[in-house]
């Protein structure tokens, strides 16, 4: 019984990991940078997410744009969607796998490679986590080396969103 509760936790954290990996491909809180004027009227907050730019104005406007071609995009850009995209289906690929592996479901009842089965999911919610880690910590890197670059004008520097930063 201990084994089968233990089971449905990790189903529903796993589920919960899928939907943070999904909402952080979607928003565009990826880079941020704030550019305030001669005065606080013409405060711009912009945001770069992978598919979108967004800009947020001091009047409450917010107004986003999505990218104009994929072709125009920068390599790690292109390759963060792409394993953010992925990591998002080995993750439903995962829970798939490891709902017929577990040991509450009918599906393959009194196999003997059930258990295998959800071992199997396991391995996928493991790879979908280090596929949706490396553009994270890909894009983190390069927003603080280009944070700390003298040859950048502040304007142009992005930072990490302050809300999500630990603590806030």
């Amino acid at each position: 019984m201990a084994n089968t509760a233990m089971q449905l936790v990790a189903l529903i954290t796993s589920i919960i990991g899928m939907i943070g990996t999904l909402s952080a491909t979607i928003m565009p809180h990826w880079r941020i940078t704030a550019h305030i004027g001669a005065n606080v009227v013409t405060a711009i907050v912009y945001m770069k997410g992978l598919w979108w730019a967004c800009a947020m104005f001091s009047t409450g406007v917010f107004q986003c744009e999505t990218y104009n071609s994929v072709l125009e995009l920068p390599a790690d850009l292109q390759t963060a969607r792409a394993m953010m995209v992925i990591s998002v289906a080995l993750s439903l690929l995962a829970i798939t796998i490891s709902v017929v592996g577990m040991k509450c479901t009918v599906c393959a009842r009194d196999s003997p490679i059930k258990d295998k089965i959800a071992g199997t999911g396991g391995v996928f919610f493991i790879v979908a986590g280090l596929t949706g880690l490396v553009p994270v910590a890909w894009t983190m890197n390069g927003v603080i080396l280009n944070f700390n670059n003298p040859l950048i004008p502040g304007d142009l520097k992005f930072e990490i969103d302050r809300h999500m930063k630990p603590g806030h």
